[in-house]
């Protein structure tokens, strides 16, 4: 994984520093930067200006109003995509890794009483409500996009527009079966793609703007003003199609850790934003020259000649976009199994090169439903817009939230740089939110129920572990007395090595007292291995493994993982091979407590959050799997605990 260097900052924020990329390197970089982190943003064009002046705004495309709203666009992309994540949140990153969860750990590092117990609570809940709100904008950019590609059949084969939804429907289902075989080959395609995508919108655009020069006077922000202040309340509804324009902005955080903020930039500032300002000034251009362009006005930019070619084009470009949110929401699940607030679940790496490129069936699953139903319910990229505005600007504002909390508390900035910042982005944040809570009833419900039901998800999963850890840890016994007594009454040793994997880093735990008490023995070598998830990216290799050495052939091995690393426990004994465990593969046995849950326990919580959790703790990745145990050296010894 490849990571940029680190912004200085006023304050001197506290980033750790990473090689800065060059030459050939920072060029392939900024390429490989295109296709991933821009592939949302760079198909906004097919559906902004079209929803903007769509039949729900009811805004007539004259001059006036094709002005204003291109003034909208353009400063809503300066201010979203440039000034705030490129030059401020970009700065937010944890050891070089962005996003909303990369961020709360960030946050969660301050051990002190500078943010208190209540607000760490309160901004947890957020950061999990802005991730659920991800795995929400996975599931409807697919769509959204497939939709506003394939909807180019009306301009270009009208006896195939009846067979949009249809069409659209079997993209998206070939593109998440295709998820299993990884993104390694597809992911090179990416950024050259990408780029052919951007150079053809860029020279639509060109071509129209040639034809009507005087639409380039709408840069100026007064055109956009005026617009807001004429239509009023209309206005600030329109709001809600431009916020379009920038969707996809999160990317640039979310992605941060795999190219690096220099290819991140680059790549906006040499490609994507003149790109992007000529398309979209190029369909106001159009509409200038005809009205009745505003039925599609991205197609309409094209001679008919190339009408096919760039159809094909367009959706390429949809499925790139597609593939780097179904990428991320596979990331963003990794980062929260790490982090407690998701079972485990099958990880699958796709690439031995890249680290990030990770397959989970279960989310890959769960995307490809919530896709199909949204595309079925919806039908059209115009009905979505509302579903996927309430989505990305949701958490664009707990993002500015939590970006404020680490630059007081993390950076020392002082307070009234905060503040001001704080409260000029949330200006622009709430605006774009507010023009879409406006369309609630019309489909942004959709994912604010997601949201709610995946917050309530990982909630439960979180609380649920944390009180089964308890009692697991009051129904163990203190390692100390565990070895006096063994001191004192020895147990006959067997030849070997027996890895008892617990959560709890101190006690003796619950498996290692059974397999006493039924097997009267123990192996000659006995390793107490404790997984912990830190609240950084990735752990360096020395700082991996923390080996104890106790009485009686005992041994304590405390392995540390970073929320975008997947633990493997043989890998660690290996490891600690180097600090005197010797443990050979076909004479270790690994023992895991395989608990029944009853939910007749007095654990505080609701009794129907108590079967939820159950139902997930049933559902879960087998921990022999997902550790990596060699299956047939894995020893499983049940216990019934009233939950």
């Amino acid at each position: 994984m490849t990571h940029a260097s680190h912004d200085p900052s006023p304050q001197s924020s506290p980033h750790s520093s990473h090689d800065t990329p060059t030459g050939r390197r920072l060029s392939l970089l900024t390429l490989a930067a295109l296709g991933v982190v821009y592939g949302d943003i760079g198909t906004s064009p097919l559906y902004a200006m079209k929803e903007a002046f769509g039949p729900s705004h009811g805004l007539l495309p004259n001059a006036v109003n094709v002005y204003g709203i291109l003034s909208l666009v353009t400063w809503s992309i300066l201010l979203v995509v440039v000034a705030k994540y490129l030059v401020f949140i970009l700065q937010a990153d944890n050891n070089g890794e962005g996003g909303v969860l990369a961020m709360l750990a960030l946050l969660l590092q301050d051990t002190s009483d500078r943010i208190g117990r209540r607000r760490r609570t309160v901004l947890i809940l957020l950061g999990v409500f802005g991730t659920a709100l991800l795995y929400g904008d996975g599931i409807i950019t697919p769509a959204i996009s497939v939709l506003g590609a394939v909807e180019g059949l009306d301009i270009v084969t009208p006896t195939l527009s009846a067979y949009v939804v249809e069409i659209t429907l079997v993209i998206l289902v070939a593109l998440f079966a295709a998820q299993r075989f990884g993104t390694a080959t597809v992911g090179r395609a990416f950024g050259p793609l990408t780029l052919v995508w951007f150079i053809v919108i860029g020279s639509l655009g060109v071509r129209s703007i040639v034809d009507t020069p005087q639409v380039l006077t709408a840069l100026n922000p007064l055109y956009g003003l005026r617009f807001l202040v004429h239509h009023g309340t209309h206005g600030f509804v329109a709001l809600g199609a431009v916020f379009l324009s920038v969707t996809g902005a999160e990317a640039l955080y979310a992605d941060m850790g795999h190219f690096g903020k220099v290819p991140i930039r680059r790549a906006f500032f040499a490609v994507v934003l003149p790109a992007l300002l000529l398309n979209y000034f190029g369909q106001g251009a159009l509409l200038l020259r005809d009205p009745a362009a505003v039925s599609n006005p991205f197609y309409l930019l094209a001679p008919s000649w190339f009408l096919i070619p760039l159809l094909i084009i367009a959706t390429l470009a949809a499925i790139v976009a597609s593939q780097a949110l179904i990428s991320g929401a596979f990331s963003l699940a990794r980062q929260s199994i790490q982090l407690g607030y998701l079972p485990r679940m099958t990880i699958v790496q796709t690439s031995h090169e890249e680290y990030g490129q990770i397959y989970i069936p279960q989310i890959n699953v769960a995307l490809m439903i919530g896709t199909v139903c949204i595309v079925l319910g919806f039908k059209s990229s115009a009905a979505l817009g509302a579903a996927y505005g309430i989505a990305v600007t949701g958490t664009m504002s707990i993002t500015t939230l939590l970006f404020a909390v680490v630059a007081r508390t993390r950076w020392n900035w002082p307070l009234w740089q905060v503040g001001s910042l704080a409260a000029f982005f949330f200006i622009v944040d709430f605006a774009f939110l507010g023009a879409n809570v406006i369309k609630i009833a019309a489909g942004g419900w959709v994912p604010l129920v997601l949201a709610a039901a995946l917050v309530l998800l990982m909630t439960t999963w979180k609380r649920g572990r944390l009180a089964l850890q308890q009692l697991l840890q009051r129904a163990g016994l203190p390692l100390d007395l565990m070895l006096d007594e063994l001191g004192r009454r020895p147990a006959p040793r067997v030849p070997g090595t027996a890895v008892f994997l617990t959560s709890d880093s101190k006690g003796a735990p619950v498996v290692l007292l059974h397999h006493l008490k039924h097997n009267k023995a123990l192996h000659q070598q006995v390793v107490l291995l404790s997984i912990t998830a830190s609240n950084v990216p990735t752990v360096p290799r020395e700082d991996r493994v923390t080996v104890s050495s106790l009485d009686h052939g005992f041994w304590r091995v405390t392995a540390r993982y970073g929320f975008m690393e997947s633990p493997d426990v043989p890998a660690v004994l290996a490891q600690c091979a180097e600090q005197g465990i010797i443990a050979r593969p076909m004479e270790t046995s690994y023992y895991l407590g395989h608990e029944r849950l009853l939910t007749t326990g007095s654990t505080k919580m609701a009794g129907w959050r108590k079967r939820l959790f159950v139902l997930m703790a049933r559902n879960s990745q087998s921990a022999a799997q997902f550790f990596h145990l060699p299956s047939n050296r894995v020893v499983e010894m049940g216990a019934q605990i009233e939950f």
